[in-house]
């Protein structure tokens, strides 16, 4: 029998949020309550915070304060509150980020949210099948969390309380996102740029989905990019794209301000010559086999200042080295 049990870091979960606001007391709570229990004995979950840099859609990083995601599911999709302009602060959905491209509402409130996992409400092999117990677990702890529920709302009547949301709204908002940031990337000049100057790279195959990947890491004053053809290997063409990428970072980081600058860019590209990025702003980067050193990232940081609760350990610690 498995001995994993559910881990709950606080300040994680708390980075997950908009500067300006603070986790709910009853998600803390749920969270202490949560904590050194079985895992899978409530549902297949992570209570992780995370962002939507992370999150399974395309581009995340424009969307970081429309979303405060707090469960993570095994097969990658994430979960947590939905923020949008002009939402109610006191009762934001719970939304859920699929692997598979699925948005969709899965409570119109974290009571019900939870009311729904206590009711066993997700055990319908449905999207979001994940936040029902694991049947590997032997101590199923739905009636114990039911307890602590209604005695938390002051409610018994959990099933009132446990209702679905209507996904409508939420899903035409991402859908309609994603094809606006493919749009985007597919026509931005930067991009086609750098397909140009990568042209020798293109995949030789017509199939949709070759591709070929690339990586960069740009720290400071340091620079590295990557092509994987039999491993990760350097690229010729490296000092030429170097120009065109920090160009980028710089505007990116004045369109989003109090992102920062990212310091790695994961990407492919198609036989087409498309380009669709992925940013990682808190990693830190390993360049020519060491870390990348502190000084350069506070470098960064001060080019491009992001709120305390966004700059990340390896850059906040007085201690860092």
């Amino acid at each position: 029998m498995s001995t994993r049990v559910y881990k709950v870091d606080e300040a994680d979960i708390r980075r997950a949020f908009p500067p300006s606001l603070e986790p709910p007391g009853l998600l803390m709570e749920f969270g202490q309550w949560l904590a050194g229990r079985p895992w899978g004995s409530v549902g297949c979950f992570d209570l992780a915070g995370s962002w939507t840099d992370d999150a399974p859609i395309v581009d995340g990083t424009p969307l970081r304060r429309e979303f405060a995601l707090f469960l993570h599911l095994p097969d990658g999709s994430e979960a947590g509150f939905w923020l949008p302009p002009g939402h109610d602060p006191n009762a934001p959905s719970i939304v859920g980020l699929g692997s598979e491209g699925e948005a969709g509402v899965i409570a119109p409130s974290l009571e019900a949210f939870l009311a729904r996992l206590a009711v066993g409400a997700f055990d319908d092999g449905g999207t979001w099948s994940d936040f029902a117990p694991s049947e590997l677990v032997v101590e199923d702890g739905l009636n114990d969390l039911a307890e602590w529920l209604r005695g938390r709302l002051g409610r018994s009547d959990l099933e009132a309380v446990a209702v679905p949301g209507d996904s409508s709204v939420f899903a035409t908002r991402m859908a309609r996102r994603s094809e606006e940031r493919e749009a985007y990337w597919g026509r931005h000049p930067a991009l086609a740029d750098l397909a140009h100057l990568l042209n020798a790279h293109r995949p030789k195959g017509r199939n949709p989905w070759d591709s070929t990947r690339f990586e960069v890491f740009l720290v400071g004053d340091l620079f590295q990019a990557r092509v994987f053809e039999r491993g990760p290997q350097p690229i010729p063409e490296a000092a030429l794209m170097e120009p065109i990428l920090r160009a980028l970072r710089d505007a990116q980081a004045l369109s989003e301000p109090g992102c920062g600058l990212w310091f790695t860019m994961h990407f492919d590209m198609h036989a087409d010559g498309t380009i669709l990025p992925r940013f990682d702003y808190q990693t830190r980067p390993v360049i020519d086999g060491a870390p990348a050193p502190v000084d350069q990232g506070r470098a960064d940081l001060a080019r491009a200042p992001r709120p305390e609760r966004w700059v990340p350990a390896w850059l906040s610690d007085p201690d860092a080295a």
